[in-house]
């Protein structure tokens, strides 16, 4: 692996529209030069709106520049506390919108410095662990939110990760990984890659055939505070054996499972009482004191 320095990183500024009283957003890109590991050449980003008759899931896929788009809230509202956002799609597409920037755009809304995580699909070939590229493009988003934290007006010991799906995969890995995945340079140490708080939205492939986390996933007591929602008619065992694990370990959680609500939904509006979900997470950080402004 490669070494890189984050003196070196080069920032690419998108003003583009907000909330009339938030800040203008801010795309910021994750590594200096090609992300660690990207030798071959996947072709330019692909986004595809839904055709009629089919799912209204915005797709984006062939990422190979994994970028970090910044939500600032109102300076009057903001908190302190920032949120990185990793939409799902099974490490092949990233579900951009319901899972993306309409997550992001709510919790900018409650206070949040909203953090969109555009991470590196599809998964790529030879790789240990499977979806290593999108590993450690979540370490990486981590550290980078963290030592960008004066500057944006965030408190360091307040960054946390929501991820849906494969996101919560990534998610779940980033806050559990008992090494960073990539090199740093040997003049200059990244802040740590760990979030504070994780939230999980129906994680996916964090368990096996019988039903135990995976080794990947080993829970400790270091383990961050962590809420998990899903839906029972979905695979809540990954949420249910993250939930047992974590109870085990004596680390801080909380779970929300809803009778139906299926896989997916994100911040659609759907008639299921899963559609709550957001109240029950911003309840929970607020509760766990994440929403409060430090003086």
């Amino acid at each position: 692996m490669r070494s890189l320095s984050l003196s070196s990183l080069a920032l690419t500024f998108v003003l583009t529209l907000s909330a009339s009283a938030a800040e203008p957003n801010v795309v910021v890109k994750l590594w200096p030069g090609k992300a660690p590991g990207e030798v071959k050449d996947i072709g330019p980003e692909q986004f595809f709106e839904p055709k009629a008759g089919q799912s209204s899931v915005k797709r984006l896929t062939n990422v190979s520049e994994p970028t970090l788009t910044v939500y600032r809230p109102a300076k009057d509202k903001a908190n302190g506390c920032a949120v990185i956002v990793a939409p799902g799609g099974g490490f092949s597409i990233l579900a951009i919108e319901h899972e993306g920037t309409q997550t992001c755009e709510w919790l900018q809304s409650i206070g949040v410095t909203a953090i969109l995580l555009k991470y590196r699909v599809p998964t790529r070939e030879m790789q240990m662990p499977a979806n290593l590229a999108a590993f450690q493009d979540g370490q990486r988003a981590v550290s980078l939110v963290r030592s960008k934290a004066t500057e944006w007006g965030i408190d360091p010991n307040r960054i946390g990760m929501l991820g849906f799906s494969a996101g919560g995969q990534l998610a779940a890995y980033t806050c559990l990984a008992e090494k960073r995945m990539y090199a740093v340079d040997s003049n200059e140490s990244e802040p740590s890659y760990k979030p504070n708080f994780v939230i999980l939205v129906y994680p996916g492939g964090i368990i096996d055939k019988g039903g135990e986390l995976k080794p990947d996933f080993k829970v400790t007591k270091d383990a961050p505070p962590m809420c998990l929602v899903h839906a029972t008619n979905d695979s809540s065992e990954n949420s249910v054996a993250m939930y047992s694990a974590c109870k085990k370990a004596g680390v801080p959680v909380e779970m929300h499972l809803y009778a139906s609500g299926g896989h997916g939904f994100g911040m659609n509006k759907i008639p299921h009482p899963a559609a709550t979900w957001p109240d029950r997470v911003n309840d929970w950080m607020t509760n766990r004191g994440y929403m409060t402004t430090k003086k």
